[in-house]
């Protein structure tokens, strides 16, 4: 049993081989003939494919073709054109050339015939020459034998005509030229003047409107000034005067253009320091006090300045005036001072030309009275006091001769002319205005040194306080002509190079000598 059993497992294990086997056969020839069928699809596709793209080329290949040749044709086409075009305006340039022959050689013979023209016309005009030449010639001959004078007698004649019209008209433009030249002189003159003034302000300032009252101690200043500035704040008030507390040891400053005023500031703080009570009430008290004392100062100065002249009937306002002028300076100068020596230089100058001395020391008197209150009124001084002086009764001389002492308007009378010269003399006067030290003696040397500067000069000196300049040249080196010429350089050079007030003189020495000896 168990035999059979195993028989049929065999036989059945090789049915199923011979089953798997043939099964698998199958399915390999079934695997290939599928294989071949898509083989064969694939090759037909590819060929289907392959034939329509060769038809798609030769499409394209057709299209673009007929492009290029579209392209070719319309290129030939604006090419003939191009040239159809070029070619006339080939021939329309061919003609215009043509034209322009023609007309260049119209233009020759016309140039041609001109030249004969020319040159017959300029024969004709050699042959009406000489005819002219010879016609004049004649008329000359004739009108020298009607007038009486020659040729060259004529043409002196209008020579002379022609140089005097000529000086004439020279005199006519120098004269509008120097009209000119001094309205333009004027004008640059103020600008001058005002760039001075600008320059100088200062030092004007500095000088000419400040006090100094001396202290006893520092503590004094911090009493001046007071608890918060009261005692200060009420002296300016009073006085109307700054007061100027700094480093400065031992000093305070005053400050202020009215000379009075900055008199009365002074003697009121040199009362309160001996005093010693300064409050505003004593400082009031004080500052009255001393403008009261003042009034009568300056009123006992100027009856005392009408008394020394012997001007009579001036009037109170006028003395009053002649009185501030004590406390007036000018270039350092004390301006009553000035105007009694004026009065007295012109009393001289009318005595030797016998005119009224009175009247000419009343005009020097009161010539300088605007300066007592040019500070106060607009106004050159000149004009301020003539108005002054005409609104106290003045005689009309007078008047004038002080309106006219600084040409305000110009002199018309011998008193106008005395006043202005004893004002331009006492001014004058060497030591009469004072200088800043330092700047004198730099003037000084200044001069000395400009002099020394040129070549052939031995010594140089300046005298009369800076006003004249005397130069030592050497006789060898300079001639006569050569020192005239120096001293007009050296002025040119002082000119250029100093300021000064008024005018310096120039004087070259040229000293030759001749040395013998008697044996």
């Amino acid at each position: 049993m168990t035999a059979q059993v195993l028989i049929y497992s065999i036989v059945f294990l090789l049915v199923g081989i011979a089953a798997g086997f043939f099964l698998k056969k199958k399915m390999e020839e079934s695997r290939q003939q599928d294989v071949e069928g898509q083989r064969r699809k694939l090759l037909e596709n590819a060929l289907a494919e392959a034939a329509q793209i060769k038809k798609d080329a030769e499409l394209q290949i057709k299209a673009e073709s007929l492009r290029l040749r579209q392209e070719a044709e319309k290129d030939a086409q604006d090419l003939k054109v191009t040239l159809l075009k070029e070619e006339e305006l080939l021939g329309q340039r061919i003609e215009q050339a043509n034209r322009k022959v023609d007309l260049l050689d119209k233009r020759e013979m016309d140039l041609l015939n001109k030249e004969e023209n020319l040159a017959k016309s300029q024969q004709e005009l050699t042959e009406q020459t000489r005819a002219i030449d010879t016609l004049v010639e004649e008329q000359r001959l004739k009108l020298e034998k009607i007038s009486g004078i020659t040729r060259d007698e004529a043409m002196a004649k209008l020579m002379e005509s022609i140089e005097s019209e000529a000086r004439m008209e020279a005199a006519k433009a120098i004269l509008r030229i120097e009209n000119d030249m001094k309205i333009q002189a004027d004008k640059k003159a103020k600008n001058i003047l005002a760039l001075a003034i600008s320059r100088y302000a200062g030092e004007y300032v500095a000088e000419k409107t400040v006090s100094v009252v001396s202290l006893p101690n520092e503590e004094m200043k911090g009493r001046i000034i007071g608890r918060e500035g009261r005692n200060i704040r009420a002296i300016e008030a009073a006085t109307g005067i700054d007061i100027i507390i700094d480093d400065t040891p031992e000093a305070v400053i005053l400050s202020g253009f009215n000379p009075v005023r900055r008199e009365v500031a002074r003697q009121a703080l040199e009362q309160l320091i001996v005093d010693g009570r300064i409050h505003p009430a004593r400082i009031e008290e004080i500052v009255g006090k001393v403008e009261k004392e003042l009034d009568a100062t300056m009123r006992e100065s100027g009856e005392q300045a009408t008394f020394d002249v012997g001007a009579h009937g001036v009037h109170h306002e006028v003395v009053m005036l002649l009185g501030r002028l004590r406390y007036r300076t000018s270039y350092g100068q004390n301006v009553l001072q000035h105007s009694l020596e004026v009065a007295f230089l012109c009393g001289i100058m009318a005595a030797e030309l016998g005119l009224d001395v009175k009247e000419a020391k009343r005009a020097g008197l009161l010539h300088d009275i605007g300066k007592a209150v040019d500070h106060e009124i607009e106004g050159s001084h000149a004009s301020i006091g003539a108005n002054l002086a005409k609104k106290y009764g003045e005689h009309e001389a007078i008047v004038h001769a002080i309106a006219a002492h600084h040409e305000d308007v110009p002199p018309e009378s011998i008193l106008d002319v005395l006043v202005q010269s004893a004002d331009a003399l006492s001014g004058a006067r060497p030591g009469a205005r004072k200088e800043m030290l330092e700047s004198y003696v730099k003037r000084l040397d200044d001069l000395e040194q400009i002099a020394m500067a040129f070549d052939g000069v031995e010594k140089s000196y300046a005298i009369q306080a800076g006003r004249e300049i005397r130069i030592v040249v050497d006789s060898k080196d300079i001639t006569d002509p050569d020192a005239c010429m120096l001293s007009k350089d050296i002025a040119k050079k002082i000119e250029s190079d100093l300021t000064y007030p008024g005018q310096i003189k120039v004087t070259v020495i040229r000293e030759t000598r001749s040395v013998e000896y008697a044996k």
